[in-house]
């Protein structure tokens, strides 16, 4: 089993950038793909990205394509999502989660952690 911890949250203005931090604990956390999802206020989890296991494949929404990039630290055991040029609608709590495979699916994963704060004024 494995905990994930999420961090790096706050307030953001539009154009400013954050770095989200997924700390897992678990010598296993290794053998996990990681995805990051947010949901906003009144709307569905939706996918933002994923990473594969070994690190090497990494997935993204279409609309965070080129602003967000994922990537993993297997010596810290964490998983970074850095985000620039956010916009308002980036607003939401973000979750990252843990599981066999890297998806897009929100299904495919077995664990997560409890969500950070990301707020992006305009």
């Amino acid at each position: 089993q494995v905990q994930l911890v999420e961090s790096g949250g706050g307030l953001a203005q539009a154009g400013g950038s954050l770095r989200l931090s997924c700390a897992a604990s678990g010598r296993t956390f290794s053998t996990y793909a990681v995805g990051w999802f947010r949901q906003a206020p009144g709307k569905e989890r939706e996918f933002v990205a994923a990473i594969s296991r070994s690190g090497v494949v990494t997935y993204y929404a279409d609309s965070m394509k080129g602003r967000f990039t994922i990537a993993r630290d297997k010596a810290k055991n964490t998983v970074y999502l850095q985000m620039s040029s956010l916009k308002p609608e980036d607003t939401a709590v973000y979750y990252c989660a843990a599981g066999d495979r890297a998806t897009i699916y929100r299904t495919d994963y077995n664990y997560w952690g409890q969500g950070t704060q990301v707020t992006v004024s305009s």
